[in-house]
């Protein structure tokens, strides 16, 4: 048993060292940086299934580290909540496959809106259909799920919080966010205290 943990870690870890180090990364936060903190836009996160719940936690930690972000569900979007999108926002949109039928209708859905609005896209598929249409692609390197029967989200949804996470990283960077910054808009739980007391 320890054996097979062992591997599957393995198997994890290298799928994160074949994420393309792609300039890729830098254009994305240009852009979100031009949208959001020149622009004045926001960051709409989005996805489906696992894949939305990786947006979710982008969206999130990109808010509560300076860049405002929110998470919009495909099919809330067809039903209304298309209104939260305004037209300096960046649409960040995450599939794996790259051809998940709600992701494409709500691309279509936010160009009916703002025909301009940039997108950027994470997926495992360079061929897809959101890859054709992305403004800045960031790909996964399409690993092969832990799963033992090669379908449930594993390894991919891993690939995926770590290109959020590094781009959360280099915004905060490009835009300068100081401890003080994160204990303004942290004030709950341990985080909170940890941070208010070593800004002071």
């Amino acid at each position: 048993m320890l054996e097979e943990i062992r591997e599957l870690l393995k198997r994890e870890s290298d799928a994160i060292l074949r994420i393309p180090a792609s300039e890729a990364f830098m254009e994305a936060t240009d852009l979100i940086r031009k949208q959001v903190h020149e622009k004045h836009g926001k960051l709409v996160c989005t996805g489906m299934g696992k894949a939305g719940q990786i947006a979710i936690n982008i969206a999130t930690t990109f808010s509560s580290t300076g860049t405002p972000a929110v998470f919009l569900h495909p099919s809330d979007a067809q039903h209304g909540d298309l209104g939260v999108i305004q037209e300096n926002d960046v649409l960040f949109l995450i599939s794996n496959s790259g051809k998940t039928r709600e992701i494409i209708e709500l691309v279509g859905l936010v160009k009916g809106l703002y025909p301009e609005i940039p997108l950027v896209v994470i997926t495992g598929n360079t061929e897809g259909e959101l890859a054709r249409q992305a403004d800045v692609l960031l790909h996964t390197g399409n690993p092969e799920e832990v799963c033992p029967l090669g379908l449930t989200p594993t390894t991919s949804t891993t690939t995926m919080t770590v290109i959020g996470d590094i781009l959360v990283v280099l915004m905060m960077n490009q835009i300068g966010f100081k401890q003080a910054d994160y204990a303004k808009r942290h004030h709950g739980g341990y985080l909170g205290i940890k941070s208010r007391n070593s800004a002071g």
